[in-house]
């Protein structure tokens, strides 16, 4: 089963013992206004702990697959392009981090039932007095605020498990066709999957099925590559169904191409042009021939198949590890990168030659970026995770306007003592998970991410993103 979550994430500070809407244990105190605490900058005093703000999110949710997951894919459906209407449903493939090898899996899951609300950010609605107060507030229990949602009941989660030699570093589900997916091993293997089948199967069952209860499968991969050490780099084109590239420790990247005979021929002779393990690897939205490339030599490089194993183009892009990359694949001159150091950047693929194509890099983060992905539905819009256990959510169009966040306060009658620090292309700040490693966005269902780290599985959809959306799906 999935369990709702409560953990600290819009986060409130509160004393224990203290009764609700007290600022202190004692009775007789003023009441103060809250503060937003600030990850990495606030400390907690004695006595004080952390409380969720449920309001913060439309839906929240958590599971695990029992041992953790470092990498996940979403995998895409035939419920809905664009899916907007609560309750929904995911379908995902995860990999898993055994304490023993032979205890490893590749988790194919589907979640259901997942519920939650749309959250009005400004008041619609007028108190006896003339003053306006939250739309959700008088029509919603606390119960369903905490859950995450309003009477559609308890997520669910079934799982099926196929064996997986070694622990799995990354997995990524082809976009055209989901069932097929390539796994990244510990053991230096990559293998291609078919789970057809599983999908099949959870797709006509409705029964709850629980980790325990899931036996694992033994299945044999549709292809098995060895590279000369292992790895972590993977994507699929989404222009050529089947086009595969992978790349490892070992500074090397093989091309996977698919024949008419549902296999895949991959290339023995490497791309080789970084000096150090290869990271992350993205193909281009726009061209089906042209990939790039992030590594712990501190660079980026820009491939095309066409023009031999050597990069057409590398620039150092970072003071650090590069350890994730992501080509926005709604305005295809745009790539941001994270590394080791806790920054990430955006960057303008149009300015590369000229040496200026940096368009920002942030240092909120503090520790190493461990994911970066850029929104399918707002190409101005990225999702950030780090080692500092927090999943950022940034809209680079945003810039900052004093008046109309003075009316904003206004209207919400804000008695939160905001930090004047923080960035303003900063949207959102998700918390509550332990050793974040990877999130992905749901391309069908707007404003939905799912993240997992060393306690398992988060599916939040934040208040205030897509908040363009109709609302039709309260």
């Amino acid at each position: 089963m999935v369990r709702s979550l409560k953990n600290p994430k819009k986060a409130k500070r509160k004393n224990k013992g203290a009764k609700k809407g007290e600022g202190s244990s004692s009775n007789s105190a003023p009441e103060v206004a809250a503060k937003v605490w600030q990850p990495g900058v606030d400390k907690l005093e004695e006595g004080e702990e952390l409380e969720c703000d449920p309001t913060a999110y439309n839906s929240l949710h958590a599971c695990n697959l029992g041992w953790p997951c470092l990498s996940f894919d979403i995998l895409h459906d035939s419920l809905g392009l664009v899916r907007t209407e609560f309750p929904h449903t995911v379908y995902c493939v995860a990999g898993t981090q055994a304490e023993k090898a032979s205890w490893n899996s590749i988790g194919i899951f589907k979640i259901s039932n997942i519920s939650g609300k749309r959250r009005d950010l400004v008041p619609n609605k007028v108190n006896a007095d003339g003053s306006e107060m939250d739309g959700d507030s008088s029509d919603d229990s606390d119960e369903d605020d905490e859950e995450g949602g309003s009477g559609s009941g308890t997520p669910v989660l079934q799982l099926r498990k196929v064996f997986h030699e070694g622990c799995v570093n990354r997995i990524r589900a082809m976009t055209q066709n989901p069932h097929i997916c390539a796994s990244w091993a510990d053991s230096g293997h990559v293998q291609i999957w078919d789970f057809s089948s599983h999908l099949n199967a959870l797709a006509e069952s409705e029964t709850d099925a629980s980790r325990g209860g899931s036996a694992v499968i033994n299945q044999s991969p549709v292809v098995k590559f060895g590279h000369k050490d292992e790895g972590y780099a993977i994507d699929w084109s989404p222009l050529v169904p089947g086009r595969l590239i992978s790349g490892d420790c070992k500074n090397c990247i093989h091309l996977w191409e698919p024949t008419s005979s549902s296999t895949w021929n991959v290339d023995a002779t490497p791309f080789v042009g970084h000096t150090a393990s290869v990271e992350d690897l993205q193909w281009s939205p726009a061209e089906p021939y042209v990939f790039a490339s992030c590594s712990v030599d501190k660079k980026i490089a820009i491939w095309d198949t066409r023009l031999g194993k050597s990069p057409a183009l590398s620039i150092k892009a970072h003071d650090a590890d590069v350890n994730v990359i992501s080509w926005n694949r709604l305005a295809s001159c745009l790539l941001a990168s994270g590394s080791d150091d806790g920054k990430f950047s955006t960057r303008d693929l149009r300015m590369l030659k000229d040496g200026d194509s940096d368009l920002g890099t942030y240092d909120y983060h503090k520790h190493p970026i461990t994911s970066i992905e850029w929104s399918p539905h707002e190409a101005s819009t990225l999702a950030v995770s780090s080692s500092d256990n927090q999943l950022t959510i940034w809209d680079f169009a945003l810039e900052r306007d004093e008046e109309e966040e003075a009316e904003f306060k206004a209207k919400t009658q804000e008695q939160v003592d905001a930090p004047a620090n923080l960035p303003h292309q900063l949207m959102f700040v998700h918390q509550g998970q332990k050793d974040l490693k990877e999130l992905h966005w749901h391309t069908q269902i707007p404003g939905m991410l799912i993240s997992t780290a060393a306690d398992g599985f988060n599916v939040l959809m934040p208040s205030n993103i897509e908040s363009s959306l109709p609302a039709n799906n309260a």
